[in-house]
């Protein structure tokens, strides 16, 4: 059962209707965590700010889907997993690195590993990492700059995965096909 108003146009307050408008215009459709954070126009427009800017970081579309799903998989959002997976799928990253994702598994590739296992550790330690860590991270090709991105995607995540467990979002019918619970 949903515990918050999924909102469409109509019904949602007068300053997210723009914003709702901009997420069919988008997606083609109203997502339905989108219509939950209608009913605050701020936090709908926080939400989209930093997708927008998060995917105008330097990480590559298989290294996005990395830091989302992670955190989407350690948050345990019902939600945002399978969404997720269709947004990656429709940017065409590879199925393995998308299953590995969903099931919590190292990933073959050297350098998505080492960007899987930082987010991991952010995440998992609020963000207190080991010099050791970043050490790692940094060996395996990235520096600082990504570091900080990881932040601004956990930033992006917190509002949505935490939205979607207090209300229970109804996963969109394109995303059903991609249902996933933490094992």
């Amino acid at each position: 059962m949903t515990t918050l108003k999924v909102h469409n146009i109509e019904s949602a307050p007068e300053a997210a209707k723009p914003l709702l408008e901009k997420s069919k215009k988008a997606y083609g459709m109203i997502p339905g965590l989108h219509g939950v954070l209608a009913s605050s126009p701020q936090i709908l427009e926080a939400y989209q700010t930093l997708h927008e800017l998060f995917t105008q970081t330097s990480f590559n579309e298989a290294e996005l889907t990395v830091v989302w799903q992670v955190i989407n998989v350690e948050h345990a959002c019902h939600y945002c997993v399978p969404a997720h997976t269709g947004i990656a799928k429709m940017m065409k990253v590879d199925d393995a690195i998308i299953d590995a994702l969903r099931d919590e598994t190292p990933l073959e590739d050297a350098k998505l590993e080492a960007l899987r296992t930082m987010t991991l550790a952010i995440v998992k330690n609020r963000g207190n990492v080991s010099k050791e860590e970043l050490d790692a991270f940094y060996a395996a090709g990235y520096g600082e700059q990504h570091v900080l991105e990881i932040i601004l995607g956990l930033s992006q995540k917190v509002i949505s995965n935490y939205t979607n467990h207090i209300a229970n979002t109804p996963v969109d019918e394109a995303f059903q096909k991609f249902a996933w619970s933490k094992k």
